[in-house]
């Protein structure tokens, strides 16, 4: 059984007005942050003894474009500490107009490719990244394919970016 009210605890008494809200889906807690505190507050939840979240599960963001959710995008990290066993996700809003958010990879390093990934798809910068280059798409594809306004069929992408007789 999950000790939410642990680690809720735990965070709550350093970041209180860091967090922004929290709720629970599915006995995982879920707690919003701010995004100008990101990396001071998973430095914490990393570091502190009693909760100690040692591995980045996976990172990736979300569109809310359609959905009247304001701001547009999340940045979502999900995290484990192997010690106690304990789940936690952390979302941080990042307004459209201002699309960036600070790096983790100095805390966990596979966030390096999720970073990387998040930032190729959604168009969300990782400030002090040691290296945003694209992973899955040409360097000449320009678009965010994973953003909800992106059409399903594409832009003509492929047509512009294969050979002659391909």
């Amino acid at each position: 059984m999950p000790n939410n009210d642990l680690i809720l605890k735990r965070v709550l008494e350093p970041f209180s007005e860091t967090v922004l809200k929290s709720e629970e889906f599915r006995e995982r807690l879920i707690l919003y942050i701010r995004r100008e505190n990101i990396l001071e507050v998973m430095t914490f939840l990393k570091n502190d003894p009693e909760i100690q979240f040692d591995f980045l599960a996976d990172l990736t963001a979300v569109d809310y474009l359609k959905m009247e959710k304001s701001p547009r995008f999340h940045v979502v990290y999900n995290l484990r500490s192997m010690k106690h066993g304990h789940r936690l996700t952390v979302k941080a809003p990042v307004q459209e107009n201002d699309c960036r958010i600070e790096s983790v990879v100095s805390l966990w390093k596979s966030a390096n490719w999720m970073e990387r990934e998040t930032h190729e798809m959604y168009g969300i910068t990782f400030d002090h990244h040691p290296d945003l280059r694209k992973l899955l798409m040409p360097e000449a594809f320009k678009d965010y394919p994973l953003r909800k306004d992106y059409p399903l069929r594409g832009k003509g992408e492929r047509e512009k970016l294969l050979p002659e007789g391909s």
